[in-house]
């Protein structure tokens, strides 16, 4: 993909705010958001907070119509702040407190999900405000991060926890599932839709929805699918399913995570056994956290160009975990020299930390609809973000 910035832009962003910066562009985040529907033509999305929970994207999507899918209370708090109508929600963490619960049904969010028959039970009090959706488990092999080991009722569960829930007075309205993170093929999702439809159609109780997750895949290292070719098999899995079932889907990271880019300096160098080591002034205990939760290598590069050398790219606290890259080549750099990393929306600012107590990274916006904000009387709220720096709102053409 394209980066969205010039080298010289880039540059400018660095002189006027220094580093180390994330930079969101929501004209991206619409581009990502169009090709996905239209490769899952008929499926209502619902937008994975969880993934970059940023104002921005929320105001961004909820313009293009997107739902969202919830998972606590701070990202009730968030979708809130925004106006977003209840009924475009779901709480999809299938283990709750009681507290949860009810925190999401004040909110006017009636959709939940559950995977077992505890989770079933917590709902009794509350049958006669709610749909639920039970979670199946199917293990995407492919995937880099494994969703159904910890989360999911086997298949051959399935019919008994739906008519479990009927004798309770549980309203179960359909089924979900989530092959797994940044899956390489669709055949887990393919199997998956496959499954549903036999329990679907075995069911005493009609179903009405099938949620068919997230796992949509992005390009870190130039060898994924395109997006219509992956979802090919599983635009004709769907013809499958009944007319009478709602689709909806959980994207994230497909489409937050080539709409952030970030920009670091070299702070420090050093000769180790014969490598050179570069120090930035963000890491993963930062921006770049998900080298360690997410298994994802981000695309990197620098300003410069010339003669490159394996050499190691680490991160600025004090801790020997915080390295970027064990083997990684680069044109020698000083001091000041900037380093670029693509592809960093998904599961990056989300988790990253104050560890030694060193600032975030700087958001930087562009490209956000500015006439919605002027209408939004909500907006001087929104200056500080919850997980970064306050945002800067830019145009750049």
């Amino acid at each position: 993909m394209k980066p969205f910035l010039t080298d010289a832009q880039i540059q400018q962003l660095a002189d006027q705010h220094g580093s180390p910066l994330l930079v969101l562009d929501c004209a991206c985040l619409e581009d990502q958001y169009k090709s996905l529907k239209s490769a899952l033509p008929g499926v209502d999305f619902f937008y994975a907070v969880k993934a970059f929970p940023n104002d921005a994207v929320i105001n961004t999507l909820k313009q293009l119509g997107s739902g969202f899918d919830l998972a606590s209370l701070g990202e009730i708090e968030q979708v809130r702040q925004h106006r977003v109508n209840p009924r475009n929600t779901i709480h999809t963490h299938p283990i709750k407190k009681d507290k949860d619960i009810r925190d999401a049904l004040r909110f006017g969010c009636t959709t939940f999900v559950i995977d077992n028959i505890e989770e079933l039970k917590k709902f009794r009090k509350y049958r006669h405000r709610v749909g639920l959706l039970l979670r199946v488990s199917f293990r995407g092999t492919t995937a880099k991060v494994d969703l159904s080991r910890k989360f999911g009722c086997a298949a051959d569960e399935a019919l008994h926890l739906i008519h479990r829930a009927k004798q309770m007075g549980i309203h179960i309205k359909g089924l979900s599932f989530h092959v797994g993170s940044q899956s390489a093929t669709p055949d887990a999702h393919v199997d998956a839709i496959k499954h549903c439809i036999d329990i679907i159609s075995t069911s005493d109780v009609p179903l009405n929805t099938l949620d068919i997750g997230g796992g949509f895949p992005v390009n870190y290292d130039g060898n994924t699918l395109d997006i219509d070719t992956f979802c090919a098999p599983i635009r004709e899995a769907l013809k499958s399913v009944p007319n009478d079932i709602n689709i909806i889907a959980e994207p994230g990271r497909f489409l937050v995570a080539p709409a952030v880019m970030t920009i670091s300096s070299v702070v420090g160098k050093a000769q180790r056994s014969g490598t050179t080591w570069y120090y930035i002034d963000d890491g993963v205990y930062g921006s770049f956290s998900g080298r360690i939760y997410d298994h994802a290598q981000y695309p990197i590069r620098t300003l410069k160009t010339g003669n490159e050398q394996s050499c190691v790219l680490a991160g600025p606290t004090c801790d020997s975990i915080d390295v970027i890259e064990e083997d990684i080549t680069l044109p020698e750099l000083e001091v000041g020299d900037l380093v670029i990393a693509e592809m960093m929306g998904a599961y990056t600012a989300a988790t990253s930390t104050d560890f030694n107590s060193l600032e975030r990274a700087t958001l930087i916006v562009i490209n956000e609809n500015q006439e919605h904000i002027k209408s939004n009387s909500t907006r001087d709220d929104l200056q500080q973000d919850t997980i970064i720096q306050p945002v800067t709102i830019l145009n750049i053409h």
